[in-house]
């Protein structure tokens, strides 16, 4: 694989009970892919505990940061380690993740929304048979409606697979414009980062996240953008990456960003 001068900022640990690897492995992967950086960030705990069976608990968070440090001393100036989480957006989560924030100096944290508001985790395969029984056009609209609010929270460095809904392939009729509109509006706004994630392509939806209308409309926007895997193993860090940077540029990208304590820095787009 050609060097990819890029952070690959969203990636997991076995904390989260649905991935593997250890710290070494990952980075040993990432140094090989060519990456300039290696970003950590698990998913977030969430309250209340248990929240669900794919998070670590808050009594992890030590264990989190010595996976971290186990990373650092691995790297040993062959590669930089950023640090964060990926925290989930639900219903009166404000206060939550100002306390993660407050807990250590992240370099960032991804806000994703993976529940609606009744509690569905709807990207979840147990709940697969849901979808067969939903009227689509509703969750897509709470879906969007529940994503601006997460944009426009302010709490995130980085907006995570912003059609995540897509996941088990089913999307309404017609122009999906209407959906997009309000959230991009909120990108801009906000001077948020998104997201292309790489894992939808080894999805149900076949496609990676979010579509080419999405990032169309970002990069005509000005919005910021980053390229990740959503690794949950060592092998699937960078995994495609040669393929979404010139997703990116058929977009209209130019950039990538990277960040180090909150600090965004541009890089062209290799």
């Amino acid at each position: 694989m050609a060097t990819l001068p890029l952070g690959d900022y969203h990636t997991h640990t076995p904390l989260c009970m649905h991935a593997e690897g250890t710290p070494e492995e990952y980075v040993q992967s990432a140094i090989a892919k060519g990456l300039k950086e290696y970003g950590i960030a698990d998913h977030a705990p969430a309250m209340p505990e248990p929240f669900d069976d794919w998070r670590m608990l808050y009594s992890q968070l030590p264990d989190y940061y010595q996976w971290i440090e186990r990373a650092k001393i691995e790297a040993a100036g062959k590669i930089a380690i950023r640090e964060g989480m990926e925290c989930d957006w639900v219903v009166g989560c404000e206060d939550w993740i100002d306390q993660l924030r407050s807990e250590r100096d992240w370099d960032y944290l991804i806000g994703s929304v993976h529940y609606l508001a009744d509690k569905w985790d709807f990207d979840n395969p147990v709940w697969l048979g849901r979808w067969a029984e939903t009227d689509v056009e509703e969750v897509w609209g709470m879906y969007w409606k529940t994503y601006e609010q997460m944009v426009r929270s302010q709490l995130f460095d980085i907006c995570g697979h912003a059609d995540l809904i897509k996941k088990f392939g089913y999307r309404p009729e017609g122009d999906l414009r209407r959906y997009y509109g309000p959230v991009v509006q909120a990108l801009v706004d906000t001077k948020s980062t998104i997201e292309i994630n790489t894992a939808g392509w080894h999805k149900p939806c076949a496609e990676q996240y979010p579509e080419h209308g999405f990032l169309q409309m970002c990069a005509e926007a000005g919005v910021g953008l980053i390229i990740s895997s959503d690794a949950h193993a060592p092998g699937e860090v960078a995994r495609d990456f040669d393929r979404a940077v010139e997703v990116a540029k058929g977009a209209g990208f130019t950039h990538s960003i990277l960040f180090e304590k909150g600090q965004r820095t541009p890089i062209s787009l290799p």
